[in-house]
Order: structure tokens, then C-alpha cells, then sequence
């Protein structure tokens, strides 16, 4: 009997039931992090995680190299990527669950990567650890199996946007720019991760924590969806959008939000506020949503 295909949420009882049915079907993904403290997520992982799951550090697996004016956590490379979950053992067409002990924002990030490089069975654990050890599911500080896998990066199920075309837009308006942070930072107040504070001209603001309910899952589709599109101008479809926030982590929570509400297509501005915001040269806005 084929297993279900899950590509964006799925919850801890049907993640319990195939692992108990098929244990070996599922790559298991431990994306938690800490930007205050960049070794809690691992150390967290050590004392006690999903069984079988795999540790992925967002600076070390999830980033690339920085260079000072390409962001704080700029896209690694794709192939650099592709071997190290492969080396971990991720096979080609696996189920991916990712989860974080936050709200997803760290798993988000991984669930965007695997589309970008092709590869659309990944699905968010909805509600993440907390929602595991809530419906007393284990967990272990077992190492994970390492056998290697055959994965392969594919044609891109993500796309992106860079500075250059973000800078066009301004002028062109043929996308609507969202942003992900919080509505202060958007509106430059309290910055305190970025040398300046601000957004991008145009830019509307969508707080990745709008997608959740107060239990910490995915609100419904049909809520979402609504609540996307009184942000965006009417008529706007999601291949018109370019989703940024601080370094273009939470972006990929509303990526993944916009796909669960049906709103497919839209960019990531990858280098996001962190990288704009690093050249004097580019302009910026301050204040509330247009």
C-alpha cells in the first residue's frame, strides 16, 4: 500500500503511525536553533529528540558562507546541500519531516531548501517538538541510522530573486515585496539585528507569526488564504509576490503558509533585509503598511 505523499504539514499522530508502519520510509529533520545562542539547538537535539532524527544546524547546513554584504544567513549552495543530506542518508523521493522546538520558522527554512532543490515530499511537523511530547509521543538520544543516501538535486520547485531585481521592482511594481518580521522592525523601530533599521520600499508587512494559531500549528487554509490576501493588493496572485524578512528564514514560513492557503508561486528574496540593508546606496522605508 503506497505511503501518503505529505508536502507541507503533517501531524504528530500520522508522523507516529508511519513510523511505526514503515520506519525506514521517512527522513526525520531537526532543525531547531537559537540566534542568541547558536549552539542550544544541538545541545537541545543531544538531550533528547524524534527517534531517528537527524541534526541540521541553520549556520552550518542550512546557510552559506557570508561575506558581509550578502546577508546573515545567505542560501548555501545547492550541491554543497545536496551531499550533505545525502550524506546523511536522505534517499531520492524520501518523506522529509523537519521541526524545530519554536514555531516552525527553523523548519520552514529546510521545507523551502528541499523545494528549491526539487524535492517537494517535505512536510512540517504542525505544532513542531512541542506538539510530539504533547500527544506523548517519545523521544530518544539514540544516534540516528547513517547509512548514505542517493540524493540528487532536481529542477527547482522554489524560485529566487535578488537584490538587483528587488532594487527593479521598486521602480517596475510588478511584484508585491512582503515582509515577514515583526510589524516594529518593519516599521524600523527596535531593530536590533540589522545596522539599519527600516524595509524595503513598497514592502508590505505579513508577521510569520500571523500563521499560527495560539497552540502553535498552521491555521486552516481557508484562514490563511484570506488573511493573505488582505494584505495583498486584490487580484494578486502568489507568482507575483517576493517573500523577504530579516535573512530569509521566516520568509520561508510564509512560503510555506502561502502554499498551504493555495497562493502558489511566490519568490524569496534570499539575502533579504539583512543583505539590502548593507549597501548605503539602496533606499529605505520606515512606518506602517501602505
Amino acid at each position: 500500500m503506497p505511503h501518503t505523499h505529505y508536502t507541507t504539514l503533517i501531524s504528530a499522530g500520522n508522523l507516529a503511525e508511519r513510523l511505526a508502519a514503515a520506519p525506514g520510509s521517512v527522513f526525520i529533520a531537526d532543525c531547531r536553533f537559537d540566534l542568541a545562542d547558536v549552539e542550544a539547538g544541538e545541545k537541545a537535539y543531544a538531550a533528547g529528540h524524534l527517534p531517528q532524527a537527524h541534526y541540521l544546524h541553520l549556520d552550518r547546513d542550512l546557510s552559506g558562507a557570508k561575506t558581509g554584504s550578502n546577508g546573515r544567513h545567505p542560501l548555501p549552495e545547492r550541491q554543497t546541500l545536496v551531499e550533505r543530506l545525502a550524506a546523511l542518508g536522505l534517499k531520492h523521493g524520501q518523506q522529509v519531516v523537519a521541526y524545530d522546538a519554536q514555531d516552525g520558522r527553523y523548519a520552514a527554512r529546510l521545507w523551502w531548501l528541499l523545494r528549491w532543490l526539487g524535492h517537494d515530499s517535505i512536510a512540517l511537523l504542525d505544532g513542531g517538538l512541542a506538539a510530539w511530547q504533547a500527544a506523548g509521543h517519545p523521544v530518544t538520544q539514540d544516534a540516528p541510522p547513517t547509512a548514505s543516501g542517493d540524493f540528487k538535486a532536481g529542477a527547482p520547485l522554489a524560485v529566487t530573486v535578488d537584490a538587483q531585481a528587488v532594487q527593479r521592482n521598486i521602480g517596475t511594481k510588478e511584484r508585491v515585496i512582503l515582509d515577514a518580521r515583526a510589524a516594529d522592525r518593519y516599521r524600523g523601530e527596535n531593530e536590533t539585528l540589522d545596522r539599519v533599521g527600516g524595509h524595503i520600499p513598497g514592502a508590505r508587512n505579513r508577521f510569520f507569526m500571523d500563521n499560527l494559531t495560539a497552540d502553535g500549528r498552521f491555521k486552516s487554509a481557508h484562514t490563511l488564504r484570506d488573511e493573505f490576501n488582505a494584505v495583498l493588493p486584490a487580484g494578486v496572485s502568489g507568482e507575483h509576490v517576493v517573500l523577504q524578512c530579516g535573512s530569509g528564514v521566516t520568509a520561508c514560513h510564509n512560503a510555506l503558509a502561502m502554499e498551504i492557503a493555495g497562493l502558489h508561486g511566490a519568490a524569496l528574496y534570499g539575502g533579504s533585509w539583512s543583505e539590502w540593508s548593507s549597501d548605503s546606496s539602496r533606499p529605505v522605508a520606515t512606518g506602517p503598511n501602505p
